[in-house]
């Protein structure tokens, strides 16, 4: 019974997870240290503006993440299908489920093949961070 409980209460840890994956060639030159998240994703499709004070629109290839800036670019991979499709940060969310790590456009959900599903096991790999802004300058 403890071994069952045990495995439950990892199995329900790996279902939102965030991890750092080494790519490159490990000497140091060309290594990149990127994010990747595993959990389940959503579509939206509608809504008039986004977090980020974009007007929502659902043909573009954009989603929601609750901690990503704006931005930030990533790769979503249906890990049933392997589908995957690359999209901007530019809204919050979602909201609810602590399972559900993003939400996609209406776009980029037709591309995955979650339209009918609502909900899917993704993969989200940050490609690009944006740049960052410099600081202004204060007036003394």
């Amino acid at each position: 019974m403890r071994a069952v409980v045990i495995g439950v209460a990892v199995m329900v840890a790996a279902c939102a997870t965030t991890q750092k994956k080494r790519t490159g060639t490990g000497t140091g030159t060309g290594t990149l240290e990127r994010e990747v998240q595993v959990g389940m994703a959503t579509w939206y499709a509608s809504g008039t503006m986004t977090a980020s004070g974009e007007r929502y629109n659902k043909r573009a290839m954009t989603a929601a993440h609750r901690k990503l800036p704006f931005g930030t670019v990533v790769r979503v991979t249906h890990r049933r299908t392997g589908k995957s499709v690359t999209v901007r940060i530019n809204d919050r969310g979602p909201f609810g489920s602590k399972k559900r790590i993003i939400d996609v456009s209406e776009a980029a959900a037709e591309r995955l093949g979650i339209i009918v599903e609502g909900v899917a096991p993704v993969r989200v790999e940050v490609l690009e961070r944006p740049a960052k802004k410099p600081k202004k300058k204060r007036k003394r």
